[in-house]
């Protein structure tokens, strides 16, 4: 496989996708020809937003970068990176505790398929403090959103909770 036909794949819940993310998307869409954002279901969770939602949310988060799409998955990132070509999973690391988990599901994920690669990017220093966790409960307190996620997601986030 040449450089020119590598599939990168983002997975996450997106619940809500904020600024940390979109930068470590824009980062990777730089870096490989096609990326996939992989919107997982994750109902263990239990997600403010439905799947459908946060793949709505995400897809106009992301309409900028041509050479993204947007997908719902639910199972296996490897059974997911199998169907759709993927050889490379991005991951994003703020964090020591971060890497150490993201290290466990690189080298398993490598272990289920030989054939898919993990590369980790640190976040710029400005959404280093973002996750979604966190920016949920901002929001859900009537905090101001605007800054940690994009538009149509702060739009969301205001109307889910009741907020103008």
């Amino acid at each position: 496989m040449t450089g020119d036909s590598v599939i990168a794949a983002y997975s996450g819940t997106f619940d809500p996708m904020t600024y940390g993310h979109t930068d470590i998307i824009h980062r990777a869409a730089a870096m490989f020809p096609k990326v996939i954002v992989a919107v997982g279901e994750n109902l263990p969770k239990g997600p403010v937003f439905s799947l459908d939602q946060r793949v709505d949310l995400a897809r106009a988060a992301l309409d900028d970068l041509p050479n993204v799409d947007v997908v719902p998955f639910t199972g296996l990132v490897v059974d997911f990176a199998t169907e759709f070509g993927v050889t490379v999973l991005v991951r994003g690391v703020r964090s020591v505790s971060d890497f150490d988990y993201e290290k466990q599901m690189a080298v398993m994920n490598r272990y289920l398929s030989e054939s898919v690669d993990t590369v980790m990017l640190a976040p710029s220093k400005e959404f280093a403090h973002l996750s979604s966790s966190l920016v949920r409960e901002l929001a859900r307190l009537g905090g101001k959103v605007d800054g940690v996620v994009p538009e149509p997601i702060a739009a969301a986030l205001k109307a889910h909770y009741g907020r103008s």
